[in-house]
């Protein structure tokens, strides 16, 4: 069987996007010694040299791509990862020296992983300060649970962390900054061909319910029903327009205590015909 050597490639299984080496044909070079081509590389510099290179060492920007993508959120795309651990690689490369007597992928590793990490800042929109106090104001959480075996009040957080009020104010702020994540990722599993998305299920706080409005629009007519002219407008002027009672008996030319005592009235009469429909407006548990 001919010998192969490989080239990764990046492609979604499941949950987690996982690099897969596809074989690809030999090349003279697969046969020769890697240090003789580190040596060769190194006094022509040539683009061939390079790329064979970096086709061989490939699957190390991929083993070090899925070990920091494993600890991510989902919004993560392990080929943006790879693709940052790819100019990694390159660097190490052309900066390696043989004079060193240092294994290649022992010097390329904290390259390649570098390059991944500074991606994901570059990526991150909350400032580095704050990941720091965010990750230390938690470790001070989980301490503090493990030794007491409950939550901490923030004035024994503060003394865990030997902070004055005003620093440690300052401190939990800073890691309380609001997180985001992409309404477009999948939701739950689905059993037809087309993925449930978070936007599928977000609540729309904007939009009205069509059933809601018509039975807002039944219990008010309902309320007002068999209410007098006079009637509707104490309401009215009361409830919506926020009116006094003096103010309204001045509107209806009435007296202040006449207009009290149709709004009792009122209210009475209300109570009594809603009494028996109570069960209709209580939520549905179905």
């Amino acid at each position: 069987m001919p010998a192969t050597r490989a080239k990764v490639m990046s492609r979604e299984s499941g949950r987690r996007g996982r690099a897969t080496i596809v074989a690809r044909a030999a090349t003279p070079l697969d046969q020769r010694p890697i240090q003789e081509i580190w040596v060769e590389y190194q006094a022509s510099r040539t683009q061939a040299m390079r790329n064979y290179l970096m086709e061989k060492f490939l699957p190390l920007v991929r083993y070090n791509a899925e070990r920091i993508y494993a600890r991510l959120p989902d919004e993560v795309d392990i080929e943006d990862l790879m693709s940052a651990g790819l100019f990694g690689l390159m660097d190490a490369i052309d900066a390696f020296d043989l004079d060193r007597n240092v294994k290649f992928e022992t010097y390329c590793a904290p390259r390649i992983r570098g390059a991944i990490l500074d991606e994901l800042r570059a990526m991150d929109w909350v400032p580095r300060l704050v990941r720091s106090r965010s990750a230390k104001v938690e470790s001070a959480r989980q301490k503090f649970e493990m030794k007491n075996g409950r939550r901490p009040t923030d004035q024994e957080l503060a003394d865990f962390l030997q902070l004055v009020p005003e620093e440690f104010e300052k401190v939990k702020r800073d890691s309380s900054a609001v997180g985001t994540h992409s309404i477009t990722r999948k939701f739950a599993s689905s059993d037809g061909t087309r993925e449930l998305r978070e936007i599928d299920v977000v609540k729309d706080e904007a939009g009205s319910s069509p059933l809601l409005e018509m039975q807002r629009r039944d219990l008010k007519d309902m309320i007002t029903k068999g209410l007098s002219r006079a009637e509707r407008l104490i309401v009215i002027l009361y409830y919506y327009e926020g009116m006094t009672m003096k103010e309204i008996g001045s509107t209806l030319d009435l007296s202040e205590s006449r207009v009290s005592q149709m709004h009792s009235s009122i209210l009475a009469r209300l109570k009594a015909q809603m009494q028996h429909r109570t069960p209709e407006f209580e939520p549905d548990d179905d």
